[in-house]
């Protein structure tokens, strides 16, 4: 995915305890939040994790997770990935000791899921608005990740916000949603704006997904949040590298309810909440 993001995204919640429902079954671990309770998962990368009562925190839910005691791990090896992924500002600042510490604690949960994973049994589960936290890529310090983009830093006005992927299982939509934020000279101010890179996806194979770019979308946001949206013109098959195919490939190495992590084709680690 050829996606980016900011470290000012979203506020930490590292400020509400960590609590479980009186009398629940279902092990899954809640924010306190004044008369409401929130799911755990919904945390920002770039806040690191309130401190966990580990004896008390329960199992996730999906078919990645298990129950008791599995159940109890599976939850403690989530807590234990974020928590490890969390400060890399969705891995732009990670170091090299950061990747290797982010991919072992990604491989002890693949390793504690519950059976393989099927998509084709599982599909509903890709279902939904999916947040990256974390991209192994994204320590190429570019845009593009593993793939050829624009560095990162001072070359360029722009400041990376949110990256979501937004996934249809019926109609195969799979979009990735990049929100950016663009330099002007002072005393403009910055123009806010969401790309939407739309495909279409298949499954292939029991795990893997590939992915057929569409089109891309800009939509201005803030004081120009009027404007119409603007699709990109496509860059014609004849004058496209040959490097950039539109299409890539995927596998789903974990997925429950609230969290998934896929491995690219060309190696990177991403994770995934549920927005």
């Amino acid at each position: 995915m050829a996606a980016v993001l900011t470290s000012s995204c979203c506020a930490s919640t590292s400020a509400r305890p960590l609590v479980r429902p009186a009398g629940s079954r279902s092990g899954r671990l809640l924010w306190a939040s004044g008369g409401k309770k929130r799911r755990l998962l919904s945390i920002c990368a770039t806040a690191a994790p309130s401190p966990v009562d580990y004896e008390d925190a329960g199992a996730g839910s999906g078919s990645g997770s298990g129950s008791g005691a599995d159940g109890d791990a599976v939850a403690l090896l989530k807590v234990k990935l974020l928590s490890a992924v969390s400060g890399l500002n969705r891995g732009l600042a990670a170091s090299q000791e950061d990747l290797d510490r982010a991919d072992a604690a990604a491989r002890e949960l693949e390793a504690a899921a519950v059976g393989p994973i099927e998509l084709d049994r599982d599909l509903d589960k890709l279902q939904g608005r999916w947040r990256l936290v974390y991209s192994s890529a994204f320590s190429s310090r570019t845009l593009g990740g593993s793939r050829p983009g624009p560095p990162t830093g001072r070359l360029l006005p722009i400041t990376l916000g949110q990256v979501f992927q937004r996934i249809d299982v019926v109609s195969k939509d799979f979009d990735n949603i990049v929100e950016l934020e663009l330099g002007a000279p002072w005393p403009l101010p910055p123009v806010e704006l969401t790309a939407t890179l739309a495909h279409k996806f298949e499954i292939i194979g029991t795990s893997s997904i590939k992915i057929t770019f569409d089109k891309t979308t800009v939509k201005t946001k803030g004081n120009l949040s009027q404007l119409p949206p603007l699709e990109v013109p496509r860059i014609p098959d004849n004058l496209r590298p040959p490097s950039n195919t539109g299409s890539g490939e995927f596998e789903v190495t974990y997925l429950d309810d609230d969290t998934r992590l896929t491995r690219g084709d060309k190696g990177e680690l991403r994770v995934f909440v549920i927005s």
